[in-house]
Protein backbone atom coordinates (compact mmCIF):
# COMPACT_ATOMS: atom_id res chain seq x y z
CA UNK A 1 0.00 0.00 0.00
CA UNK A 2 1.18 3.52 -0.82
CA UNK A 3 2.50 5.39 2.22
CA UNK A 4 0.91 8.76 3.01
CA UNK A 5 3.30 11.61 2.29
CA UNK A 6 1.46 13.91 4.70
CA UNK A 7 -0.91 13.51 7.61
CA UNK A 8 -4.57 14.14 6.77
CA UNK A 9 -4.47 17.10 9.15
CA UNK A 10 -1.86 18.78 6.93
CA UNK A 11 -3.78 18.42 3.67
CA UNK A 12 -5.86 21.00 1.85
CA UNK A 13 -9.41 20.26 0.73
CA UNK A 14 -8.10 19.74 -2.81
CA UNK A 15 -5.60 17.15 -1.57
CA UNK A 16 -8.19 15.37 0.57
CA UNK A 17 -10.58 14.89 -2.36
CA UNK A 18 -8.03 13.58 -4.85
CA UNK A 19 -9.06 10.83 -7.23
CA UNK A 20 -8.39 7.32 -5.99
CA UNK A 21 -8.59 8.21 -2.31
CA UNK A 22 -5.87 8.29 0.35
CA UNK A 23 -4.27 5.10 1.74
CA UNK A 24 -4.18 5.47 5.52
CA UNK A 25 -2.16 3.95 8.34
CA UNK A 26 -5.43 2.53 9.71
CA UNK A 27 -5.44 0.11 6.77
CA UNK A 28 -8.25 1.74 4.79
CA UNK A 29 -8.25 3.91 1.70
CA UNK A 30 -10.23 7.04 2.62
CA UNK A 31 -12.25 8.75 -0.05
CA UNK A 32 -15.33 10.90 -0.49
CA UNK A 33 -17.61 11.85 -3.35
CA UNK A 34 -16.59 15.51 -3.42
CA UNK A 35 -14.61 16.17 -6.61
CA UNK A 36 -14.77 19.96 -7.08
CA UNK A 37 -14.44 22.66 -4.40
CA UNK A 38 -14.02 26.40 -4.61
CA UNK A 39 -14.24 28.96 -1.80
CA UNK A 40 -13.53 32.69 -1.94
CA UNK A 41 -14.83 35.99 -3.23
CA UNK A 42 -16.69 35.83 -6.54
CA UNK A 43 -16.42 32.06 -7.02
CA UNK A 44 -20.13 31.84 -7.91
CA UNK A 45 -18.91 32.69 -11.43
CA UNK A 46 -17.18 29.28 -11.50
CA UNK A 47 -20.46 27.35 -11.43
CA UNK A 48 -20.38 26.67 -15.22
CA UNK A 49 -16.81 25.40 -14.80
CA UNK A 50 -17.97 23.04 -12.06
CA UNK A 51 -20.78 21.79 -14.28
CA UNK A 52 -18.37 21.17 -17.15
CA UNK A 53 -15.81 19.52 -14.85
CA UNK A 54 -18.42 17.00 -13.70
CA UNK A 55 -20.03 16.56 -17.12
CA UNK A 56 -23.42 17.96 -16.05
CA UNK A 57 -25.64 19.86 -18.47
CA UNK A 58 -29.05 20.49 -16.90
CA UNK A 59 -29.26 21.20 -13.14
CA UNK A 60 -32.38 21.27 -11.03
CA UNK A 61 -31.86 24.38 -8.89
CA UNK A 62 -33.41 23.89 -5.43
CA UNK A 63 -33.90 26.75 -2.97
CA UNK A 64 -36.35 28.34 -0.57
CA UNK A 65 -37.57 31.94 -0.48
CA UNK A 66 -34.62 33.07 1.66
CA UNK A 67 -31.85 31.31 -0.26
CA UNK A 68 -33.40 32.43 -3.55
CA UNK A 69 -32.71 36.01 -2.50
CA UNK A 70 -29.31 35.22 -1.00
CA UNK A 71 -27.90 33.26 -3.94
CA UNK A 72 -30.60 31.68 -6.11
CA UNK A 73 -31.06 34.67 -8.38
CA UNK A 74 -27.29 34.93 -8.83
CA UNK A 75 -27.09 31.19 -9.62
CA UNK A 76 -29.76 31.49 -12.29
CA UNK A 77 -28.04 34.54 -13.74
CA UNK A 78 -24.71 32.73 -14.04
CA UNK A 79 -26.35 29.67 -15.62
CA UNK A 80 -28.34 31.80 -18.07
CA UNK A 81 -25.22 33.75 -19.09
CA UNK A 82 -23.43 30.47 -19.79
CA UNK A 83 -26.37 29.13 -21.81
CA UNK A 84 -26.98 26.26 -19.37
CA UNK A 85 -30.64 25.21 -19.17
CA UNK A 86 -32.01 24.68 -15.66
CA UNK A 87 -35.22 23.72 -13.90
CA UNK A 88 -36.00 25.68 -10.73
CA UNK A 89 -37.80 24.61 -7.57
CA UNK A 90 -38.55 26.88 -4.63
CA UNK A 91 -39.80 25.16 -1.48
CA UNK A 92 -43.19 26.57 -0.49
CA UNK A 93 -43.09 28.86 2.52
CA UNK A 94 -44.25 27.41 5.84
CA UNK A 95 -45.61 29.07 8.95
CA UNK A 96 -42.49 28.16 10.92
CA UNK A 97 -39.03 26.74 10.26
CA UNK A 98 -38.76 24.38 7.30
CA UNK A 99 -38.08 20.84 8.53
CA UNK A 100 -36.14 18.08 6.72
CA UNK A 101 -39.03 15.65 6.86
CA UNK A 102 -41.23 13.50 4.64
CA UNK A 103 -43.23 16.53 3.50
CA UNK A 104 -40.17 18.44 2.28
CA UNK A 105 -38.67 15.38 0.57
CA UNK A 106 -42.03 14.52 -1.00
CA UNK A 107 -42.56 18.05 -2.32
CA UNK A 108 -39.11 18.05 -3.93
CA UNK A 109 -39.48 14.53 -5.32
CA UNK A 110 -42.76 15.41 -7.02
CA UNK A 111 -41.07 18.37 -8.71
CA UNK A 112 -38.03 16.52 -10.06
CA UNK A 113 -37.63 17.13 -13.78
CA UNK A 114 -36.53 13.94 -15.64
CA UNK A 115 -34.51 16.15 -17.99
CA UNK A 116 -32.16 17.14 -15.16
CA UNK A 117 -28.87 15.34 -14.62
CA UNK A 118 -27.88 16.91 -11.28
CA UNK A 119 -29.62 18.34 -8.19
CA UNK A 120 -28.13 21.75 -7.34
CA UNK A 121 -28.87 22.77 -3.74
CA UNK A 122 -28.78 26.50 -3.04
CA UNK A 123 -28.79 26.78 0.73
CA UNK A 124 -27.35 25.22 3.87
CA UNK A 125 -28.51 22.49 6.27
CA UNK A 126 -32.11 21.58 5.52
CA UNK A 127 -31.99 22.20 1.77
CA UNK A 128 -28.68 20.38 1.43
CA UNK A 129 -29.96 17.36 3.36
CA UNK A 130 -33.23 17.14 1.43
CA UNK A 131 -31.36 17.37 -1.86
CA UNK A 132 -28.98 14.56 -0.83
CA UNK A 133 -31.90 12.27 0.00
CA UNK A 134 -33.79 12.99 -3.21
CA UNK A 135 -30.68 12.85 -5.42
CA UNK A 136 -29.75 9.48 -3.93
CA UNK A 137 -33.28 8.13 -4.43
CA UNK A 138 -33.32 9.36 -8.04
CA UNK A 139 -29.78 8.07 -8.69
CA UNK A 140 -28.58 11.54 -9.49
CA UNK A 141 -25.48 13.42 -8.27
CA UNK A 142 -25.83 16.63 -6.31
CA UNK A 143 -23.97 19.92 -6.02
CA UNK A 144 -24.19 22.78 -3.53
CA UNK A 145 -23.92 26.54 -3.62
CA UNK A 146 -23.46 27.43 0.06
CA UNK A 147 -25.42 30.33 1.51
CA UNK A 148 -24.11 30.28 5.09
CA UNK A 149 -21.18 28.81 7.07
CA UNK A 150 -23.79 27.37 9.43
CA UNK A 151 -23.11 23.63 9.62
CA UNK A 152 -20.63 20.89 8.68
CA UNK A 153 -22.97 18.71 6.64
CA UNK A 154 -22.20 20.18 3.22
CA UNK A 155 -19.72 17.41 2.44
CA UNK A 156 -20.88 14.59 4.68
CA UNK A 157 -22.20 11.38 3.17
CA UNK A 158 -25.28 11.50 5.39
CA UNK A 159 -28.37 13.63 5.84
CA UNK A 160 -29.84 14.56 9.22
CA UNK A 161 -33.55 14.03 8.68
CA UNK A 162 -36.82 13.70 10.56
CA UNK A 163 -38.68 10.46 9.86
CA UNK A 164 -41.85 9.62 11.78
CA UNK A 165 -40.95 12.50 14.14
CA UNK A 166 -37.60 10.85 15.01
CA UNK A 167 -34.23 12.38 14.16
CA UNK A 168 -32.33 9.94 11.95
CA UNK A 169 -29.12 9.95 9.92
CA UNK A 170 -29.68 8.65 6.41
CA UNK A 171 -26.48 7.59 4.68
CA UNK A 172 -26.41 8.40 0.98
CA UNK A 173 -23.71 10.37 -0.86
CA UNK A 174 -22.00 13.70 -0.46
CA UNK A 175 -22.25 16.36 -3.20
CA UNK A 176 -19.75 16.11 -6.03
CA UNK A 177 -19.17 19.88 -6.15
CA UNK A 178 -19.31 22.65 -3.55
CA UNK A 179 -19.08 26.36 -4.29
CA UNK A 180 -18.81 28.80 -1.39
CA UNK A 181 -18.72 32.46 -2.41
CA UNK A 182 -17.70 34.55 0.59
CA UNK A 183 -19.64 37.53 -0.78
CA UNK A 184 -22.77 35.38 -0.41
CA UNK A 185 -21.72 33.93 2.95
CA UNK A 186 -21.26 37.47 4.28
CA UNK A 187 -24.99 38.13 3.86
CA UNK A 188 -25.96 35.30 6.21
CA UNK A 189 -27.73 36.36 9.43
CA UNK A 190 -25.70 36.46 12.66
CA UNK A 191 -27.62 33.47 13.97
CA UNK A 192 -26.40 31.28 11.10
CA UNK A 193 -22.78 32.33 11.62
CA UNK A 194 -23.15 31.48 15.31
CA UNK A 195 -24.70 28.13 14.35
CA UNK A 196 -21.64 27.23 12.28
CA UNK A 197 -19.38 27.97 15.21
CA UNK A 198 -21.61 25.95 17.55
CA UNK A 199 -21.56 22.98 15.18
CA UNK A 200 -17.76 23.07 15.11
CA UNK A 201 -17.21 23.50 18.86
CA UNK A 202 -19.00 20.16 19.16
CA UNK A 203 -15.93 18.48 17.64
CA UNK A 204 -14.06 18.75 20.94
CA UNK A 205 -16.64 16.36 22.40
CA UNK A 206 -17.12 14.17 19.34
CA UNK A 207 -13.44 13.21 19.05
CA UNK A 208 -13.20 12.59 22.81
CA UNK A 209 -16.34 10.47 22.76
CA UNK A 210 -15.15 8.61 19.66
CA UNK A 211 -11.96 7.55 21.45
CA UNK A 212 -13.92 6.44 24.53
CA UNK A 213 -16.48 4.50 22.47
CA UNK A 214 -13.60 2.80 20.66
CA UNK A 215 -12.15 1.73 24.01
CA UNK A 216 -15.38 0.72 25.75
CA UNK A 217 -17.70 -0.35 22.94
CA UNK A 218 -15.24 -1.37 20.23
CA UNK A 219 -16.24 1.25 17.65
CA UNK A 220 -13.77 1.54 14.71
CA UNK A 221 -11.41 4.51 15.17
CA UNK A 222 -8.86 6.25 12.96
CA UNK A 223 -6.33 8.61 14.56
CA UNK A 224 -5.60 10.25 11.20
CA UNK A 225 -9.25 11.25 10.79
CA UNK A 226 -9.39 12.43 14.40
CA UNK A 227 -6.31 14.56 13.77
CA UNK A 228 -7.95 16.05 10.70
CA UNK A 229 -10.97 17.06 12.80
CA UNK A 230 -8.76 18.61 15.48
CA UNK A 231 -6.93 20.64 12.83
CA UNK A 232 -10.09 22.04 11.22
CA UNK A 233 -11.50 22.84 14.67
CA UNK A 234 -8.37 24.80 15.54
CA UNK A 235 -8.61 26.65 12.25
CA UNK A 236 -12.16 27.75 13.01
CA UNK A 237 -11.45 28.75 16.62
CA UNK A 238 -8.43 30.76 15.45
CA UNK A 239 -10.65 32.70 13.02
CA UNK A 240 -13.69 33.05 15.28
CA UNK A 241 -12.83 36.66 16.05
CA UNK A 242 -13.35 37.65 12.42
CA UNK A 243 -16.45 35.55 11.83
CA UNK A 244 -19.07 37.93 13.22
CA UNK A 245 -17.27 40.83 11.50
CA UNK A 246 -17.79 38.95 8.23
CA UNK A 247 -14.13 39.15 7.34
CA UNK A 248 -13.73 37.35 3.98
CA UNK A 249 -10.66 35.47 5.17
CA UNK A 250 -12.44 34.29 8.30
CA UNK A 251 -15.53 33.25 6.35
CA UNK A 252 -13.37 31.24 3.92
CA UNK A 253 -11.40 29.61 6.74
CA UNK A 254 -14.54 28.69 8.67
CA UNK A 255 -16.30 27.30 5.60
CA UNK A 256 -13.25 25.22 4.67
CA UNK A 257 -13.10 23.90 8.23
CA UNK A 258 -16.76 22.94 8.07
CA UNK A 259 -16.23 21.16 4.74
CA UNK A 260 -13.21 19.26 6.08
CA UNK A 261 -15.30 18.19 9.06
CA UNK A 262 -17.83 16.80 6.59
CA UNK A 263 -15.06 15.02 4.71
CA UNK A 264 -14.03 13.38 7.98
CA UNK A 265 -17.48 11.79 8.24
CA UNK A 266 -17.26 10.58 4.65
CA UNK A 267 -13.79 9.12 5.32
CA UNK A 268 -14.97 7.37 8.50
CA UNK A 269 -18.27 6.32 6.85
CA UNK A 270 -20.02 7.23 10.11
CA UNK A 271 -20.89 10.50 11.87
CA UNK A 272 -18.63 9.68 14.85
CA UNK A 273 -15.81 12.19 14.04
CA UNK A 274 -18.21 15.13 14.14
CA UNK A 275 -21.19 14.22 16.31
CA UNK A 276 -21.54 13.17 19.95
CA UNK A 277 -23.84 13.76 22.90
CA UNK A 278 -23.94 17.50 22.21
CA UNK A 279 -25.71 16.77 18.91
CA UNK A 280 -28.17 14.50 20.65
CA UNK A 281 -29.21 17.27 23.00
CA UNK A 282 -30.15 19.20 19.85
CA UNK A 283 -31.87 16.18 18.26
CA UNK A 284 -33.96 15.66 21.39
CA UNK A 285 -34.92 19.35 21.63
CA UNK A 286 -35.95 19.32 17.97
CA UNK A 287 -38.13 16.26 18.57
CA UNK A 288 -39.72 17.89 21.61
CA UNK A 289 -40.56 20.96 19.54
CA UNK A 290 -42.06 18.79 16.81
CA UNK A 291 -44.33 17.06 19.32
CA UNK A 292 -45.56 20.45 20.53
CA UNK A 293 -45.95 21.88 17.05
CA UNK A 294 -43.42 24.58 17.88
CA UNK A 295 -40.29 25.75 16.02
CA UNK A 296 -36.87 24.84 17.40
CA UNK A 297 -33.75 26.95 17.19
CA UNK A 298 -31.05 26.36 14.58
CA UNK A 299 -29.30 23.03 14.98
CA UNK A 300 -25.84 24.54 15.48
CA UNK A 301 -27.12 27.00 18.06
CA UNK A 302 -28.56 24.14 20.11
CA UNK A 303 -25.40 22.07 19.58
CA UNK A 304 -23.33 24.90 21.08
CA UNK A 305 -25.46 24.82 24.23
CA UNK A 306 -25.28 21.01 24.24
CA UNK A 307 -21.48 21.26 24.04
CA UNK A 308 -21.35 23.35 27.22
CA UNK A 309 -23.62 20.85 28.99
CA UNK A 310 -21.46 17.92 27.88
CA UNK A 311 -18.25 19.67 28.98
CA UNK A 312 -19.88 20.15 32.40
CA UNK A 313 -20.54 16.40 32.55
CA UNK A 314 -16.95 15.54 31.65
CA UNK A 315 -15.49 17.99 34.16
CA UNK A 316 -17.44 16.14 36.86
CA UNK A 317 -16.16 12.81 35.52
CA UNK A 318 -12.59 14.05 35.85
CA UNK A 319 -13.23 14.64 39.55
CA UNK A 320 -13.86 10.88 40.00
CA UNK A 321 -10.61 9.17 40.97
CA UNK A 322 -12.22 5.84 40.19
CA UNK A 323 -15.75 4.70 39.31
CA UNK A 324 -17.96 3.09 41.94
CA UNK A 325 -18.59 -0.33 40.39
CA UNK A 326 -20.80 -1.37 43.29
CA UNK A 327 -23.09 1.60 42.74
CA UNK A 328 -23.26 0.81 39.02
CA UNK A 329 -24.27 -2.80 39.69
CA UNK A 330 -26.90 -1.76 42.23
CA UNK A 331 -28.41 0.58 39.64
CA UNK A 332 -28.57 -2.29 37.15
CA UNK A 333 -30.15 -4.62 39.71
CA UNK A 334 -32.77 -1.97 40.45
CA UNK A 335 -33.58 -1.50 36.76
CA UNK A 336 -37.21 -2.15 35.85
CA UNK A 337 -38.18 -2.65 32.22
CA UNK A 338 -41.76 -1.60 33.02
CA UNK A 339 -40.66 1.65 34.66
CA UNK A 340 -38.18 2.31 31.85
CA UNK A 341 -40.93 1.92 29.24
CA UNK A 342 -43.16 4.28 31.24
CA UNK A 343 -40.34 6.84 31.26
CA UNK A 344 -39.84 6.45 27.53
CA UNK A 345 -43.55 7.08 26.94
CA UNK A 346 -43.32 10.22 29.04
CA UNK A 347 -40.24 11.48 27.19
CA UNK A 348 -41.09 10.45 23.63
CA UNK A 349 -44.88 10.41 23.64
CA UNK A 350 -46.33 9.10 20.35
CA UNK A 351 -42.94 7.94 19.03
CA UNK A 352 -42.01 5.92 22.14
CA UNK A 353 -42.87 2.70 20.31
CA UNK A 354 -39.87 3.23 18.02
CA UNK A 355 -37.55 3.72 21.00
CA UNK A 356 -38.86 0.68 22.87
CA UNK A 357 -38.61 -1.43 19.71
CA UNK A 358 -35.02 -0.29 19.11
CA UNK A 359 -34.01 -1.41 22.60
CA UNK A 360 -35.53 -4.85 22.00
CA UNK A 361 -33.34 -5.13 18.91
CA UNK A 362 -29.99 -3.81 20.20
CA UNK A 363 -30.20 -4.59 23.94
CA UNK A 364 -28.51 -1.53 25.44
CA UNK A 365 -30.26 -2.22 28.76
CA UNK A 366 -29.21 -5.85 29.13
CA UNK A 367 -27.28 -6.59 32.35
CA UNK A 368 -24.57 -8.50 30.48
CA UNK A 369 -24.00 -5.51 28.18
CA UNK A 370 -23.58 -3.13 31.10
CA UNK A 371 -21.34 -5.56 32.98
CA UNK A 372 -19.01 -5.96 30.00
CA UNK A 373 -18.81 -2.20 29.56
CA UNK A 374 -18.33 -1.64 33.30
CA UNK A 375 -15.41 -4.07 33.41
CA UNK A 376 -13.66 -2.24 30.58
CA UNK A 377 -14.39 1.17 32.10
CA UNK A 378 -13.05 0.30 35.55
CA UNK A 379 -9.94 -1.36 34.15
CA UNK A 380 -9.20 1.62 31.91
CA UNK A 381 -10.43 4.53 34.03
CA UNK A 382 -7.09 6.34 34.09
CA UNK A 383 -6.88 6.08 30.30
CA UNK A 384 -10.42 7.45 29.98
CA UNK A 385 -9.50 10.38 32.24
CA UNK A 386 -6.40 10.98 30.13
CA UNK A 387 -8.46 11.00 26.93
CA UNK A 388 -10.82 13.56 28.47
CA UNK A 389 -7.89 15.75 29.57
CA UNK A 390 -6.18 15.49 26.17
CA UNK A 391 -9.21 16.26 24.03
CA UNK A 392 -11.35 18.74 25.94
CA UNK A 393 -10.76 22.41 26.72
CA UNK A 394 -12.20 23.81 29.93
CA UNK A 395 -15.87 24.67 29.91
CA UNK A 396 -14.93 28.27 30.78
CA UNK A 397 -12.79 28.53 27.64
CA UNK A 398 -15.65 27.53 25.36
CA UNK A 399 -18.10 29.65 27.39
CA UNK A 400 -15.93 32.76 26.85
CA UNK A 401 -15.60 32.09 23.11
CA UNK A 402 -19.34 31.65 22.69
CA UNK A 403 -20.01 34.77 24.76
CA UNK A 404 -17.65 36.81 22.59
CA UNK A 405 -19.73 35.82 19.55
CA UNK A 406 -23.05 36.64 21.24
CA UNK A 407 -24.28 33.04 21.33
CA UNK A 408 -26.93 31.58 23.65
CA UNK A 409 -25.28 29.65 26.45
CA UNK A 410 -27.89 27.74 28.46
CA UNK A 411 -31.08 25.81 27.76
CA UNK A 412 -32.97 28.66 29.43
CA UNK A 413 -31.50 31.03 26.83
CA UNK A 414 -33.19 28.83 24.20
CA UNK A 415 -36.52 28.91 26.03
CA UNK A 416 -36.14 25.31 27.21
CA UNK A 417 -37.29 24.10 30.62
CA UNK A 418 -35.34 21.97 33.10
CA UNK A 419 -37.58 19.01 32.21
CA UNK A 420 -36.77 19.51 28.51
CA UNK A 421 -33.06 19.27 29.30
CA UNK A 422 -33.33 16.38 31.76
CA UNK A 423 -35.45 14.45 29.24
CA UNK A 424 -32.97 15.27 26.49
CA UNK A 425 -30.07 13.70 28.40
CA UNK A 426 -32.10 10.67 29.48
CA UNK A 427 -33.47 10.14 25.97
CA UNK A 428 -30.23 10.78 24.09
CA UNK A 429 -28.95 7.20 24.33
CA UNK A 430 -32.29 5.77 23.22
CA UNK A 431 -32.87 7.19 19.73
CA UNK A 432 -29.97 5.40 17.98
CA UNK A 433 -27.63 2.49 18.54
CA UNK A 434 -24.62 4.65 19.33
CA UNK A 435 -22.38 4.70 22.41
CA UNK A 436 -22.57 8.25 23.78
CA UNK A 437 -21.42 10.05 26.91
CA UNK A 438 -24.90 9.33 28.27
CA UNK A 439 -24.26 5.62 27.60
CA UNK A 440 -21.09 5.89 29.69
CA UNK A 441 -23.11 7.52 32.48
CA UNK A 442 -25.67 4.71 32.24
CA UNK A 443 -22.97 2.05 32.57
CA UNK A 444 -21.63 3.86 35.65
CA UNK A 445 -25.10 4.07 37.22
CA UNK A 446 -24.90 7.88 37.10
CA UNK A 447 -27.28 8.87 34.31
CA UNK A 448 -30.34 9.75 36.41
CA UNK A 449 -28.50 11.80 39.03
CA UNK A 450 -26.42 13.59 36.40
CA UNK A 451 -29.56 14.55 34.49
CA UNK A 452 -31.16 15.98 37.63
CA UNK A 453 -28.15 18.18 38.41
CA UNK A 454 -27.48 19.64 34.92
CA UNK A 455 -27.00 23.44 34.91
CA UNK A 456 -30.01 24.53 32.88
CA UNK A 457 -30.26 28.28 33.54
Amino acid sequence: MEVMQKHLSEMTVEELIREGGIPCSCGKVHSCGLKYFKAGQGVISLLPEAMKDRGRKHPMVVMDANTQKAAGDAVRGVLDAAGIPHTDFVFPETNGKMEPDEYAVGALTMAVDPACDVILAVGSGVINDCCKVVAHACRLPSMVVCTAPSMDGYCSNSASMIRDHIKVSLYNACPEAIIADTDILATAPDRMLQAGLGDMLAKYVSVCEWRISHLVHGDPYCEEIAGMVRACLKKIVDHAGGLMKRDPGALKAVLEGLVISGISMAFAEISRPASGLEHYFSHMWEMQALQRGEPSDLHGIQVGTGTLLTLWIYEHMLDMEKPDAGKARLAMQAFSQVKWEERMKDIFGPVSGFVIGLEKTVGKNRPETQEAHLKTITENWELIRRIISEELPSRDTVYRLMTSCGMPLTPADLGLSRKDTVDALLGSREIRDKYLTSSLLWDLGLLEETAETLPCG
